[in-house]
């Protein structure tokens, strides 16, 4: 993969290679439908939602007593013969009620946010996967079921995280299946317990592993494409024959479950998903001027910041678009990026732009020829067209989102509780943001959904009577 220079996802923007270690390889052998509502119920939805939180504000005055005592927090999973560690927490609450906008239980939800999030610390994932037969029990990992159609087209994820080790393991599980593979970057700069953690996840999944070439992550810099495009060569050595690649940060979650996804993809048929704009004027003082890593007043340490000096136009002429740093790739696509003099040229180029991996994809898929190809004439495909992300814009909610139910931070949602319906039917493949630390509910909440989800639907696959062979080659 291109060797050229975490963004990290948690600072959004309005929208306006290395051989592979022998040892991964090895690791490596083991093995929607778009529901978008329609304007009428669209309305409907939003009013009901406000409707909603109107009633869950006077429950929450109302409940804030009596409902505590009923607000439990259970075990997850079976520790049958390991009590040495305890499991994450679960609450009691009902997801089922929840999903269908129920007052009283969104109330709840908002009781348990307002009593105080539980949540665990790194040292207690390290402790639970230095047994690895006890993690993955404790995680249902042998209950994790797939379809013929999913054994035939496996996937690839890049994690690139830094903080938060049970939320990336939450993660990690709501996208699990044992014939895809995970590649988890770690950000350098983490805590030594956060890293040790990430490890014990690799060492316990035999799919799973960490980049065999790390990076320093600065915010908006291009260390954090950097970071996709080591798990990408290192993906790309793999013995796993996947069909697509999907990166992940650590305030995503999956809104499809996996059968749902891979029908999805396969419609695609080959093509990629991400968006690819043309760029505004704002946007194009990004790359038309050299910029300088320099320390910021904030926990990021340096960012790039923008000089007077101007950069020279892109190389061979390639025209420049715009998008975000998420991407659902071909593995055609991604063996262009990997061998291409001209995305490596590209890649020399945008190292000293801000956010290129803003525009590096979203660029590279418009290049005429290339696997999966959006021809230049085509519009724009903007955040609002591609299924990669569900962001919600604190400006936008109303005409076009209903009202965010968890918090906003930098005008982004992190999403609550209430929102669960409108998530798992807008259309998108995942939501980004979500933290447990605002809303553990609705993480829990969409972790059950999947799972059923892929429960059912597997099990319907299998009960479906095989078409016969017409016995042609």
């Amino acid at each position: 993969m291109l060797q050229e220079g975490h963004k990290d996802h948690q600072g959004h923007q309005p929208p306006e290679p290395l051989p592979v270690h022998p040892a991964i390889i090895q690791k490596a052998r083991m093995k929607i439908r778009c529901v978008f509502p329609s304007r009428l119920r669209k309305k409907h939805f939003i009013s009901s939602l406000s409707s909603l939180l109107v009633i869950c504000a006077l429950l929450l005055l109302c409940l804030k007593v009596t409902v505590k005592k009923s607000v439990t927090i259970e075990q997850y999973g079976t520790t049958a013969g390991y009590d040495d560690v305890e499991p994450p927490h679960r609450y009691n609450i009902d997801c089922n009620a929840i999903y269908n906008m129920d007052p009283a239980e969104v109330g709840k939800s908002l009781v348990i946010r307002k009593q105080g999030v539980v949540w665990e610390q790194d040292e207690s994932l390290i402790n639970l996967t230095s047994n690895c037969p006890r993690y993955l029990r404790s995680r249902g990992y042998g209950t994790v079921q797939v379809s013929e159609e999913e054994q035939a087209f496996p996937l690839a994820y890049s994690l690139v995280v830094h903080k938060s080790a049970f939320m990336v393991d939450k993660i990690l599980r709501a996208v699990y299946t044992p014939n895809n593979i995970y590649c988890i970057h770690y950000d350098l700069k983490s805590s030594e317990l956060f890293k040790e953690a990430m490890e014990g996840l690799a060492r316990c999944l035999p799919n799973v592993f960490i980049a065999s070439k790390l990076e320093t992550v600065m915010y908006a810099s291009i260390s954090r494409l950097k970071a996709d495009l080591n798990c990408l060569s290192d993906l790309m050595g793999s013995e796993v024959k996947w069909r697509y690649v999907i990166n992940l940060c650590g305030q995503d979650f999956p809104l499809r479950s996996n059968i749902e996804l891979v029908a999805d993809l396969k419609k695609l048929q080959g093509g990629n998903m991400m968006e690819t704009s043309h760029p505004s004027k704002y946007k194009k003082q990004r790359f038309s001027f050299h910029h300088k890593l320099q320390d910021a007043a904030f926990k990021y340490i340096q960012m790039p910041v923008k000089t007077d000096k101007a950069k020279e136009p892109p190389p061979r002429g390639i025209q420049m678009f715009i998008g975000s740093a998420y991407f659902v790739l071909s593995w055609e696509f991604v063996a262009y990026v990997n061998t291409s003099t001209l995305a490596r040229d590209f890649l020399v180029w945008s190292n000293d732009t801000y956010s290129p991996d803003e525009h590096f994809w979203a660029t590279l898929t418009r290049v005429p020829g290339v696997p999966g190809e959006v021809p230049r004439a085509q519009a724009d495909v903007t955040d609002l067209m591609s299924k990669t992300r569900l962001v919600k814009w604190s400006y936008l909610e109303g005409p076009l989102y209903p009202t965010c139910t968890g918090k906003h931070v930098r005008s982004v949602c992190i999403y609550g509780a209430g929102e669960l319906y409108w998530l798992m039917n807008y259309g998108s493949w995942f939501a980004n943001k979500v933290d447990p630390k605002v809303d553990p509910v609705l993480i829990q909440c969409l972790e059950e959904k999947l799972e059923e989800k892929q429960r059912l639907l597997v099990k319907a696959k299998k009960s479906q009577p095989k078409t016969p062979s017409s016995g042609k080659c």
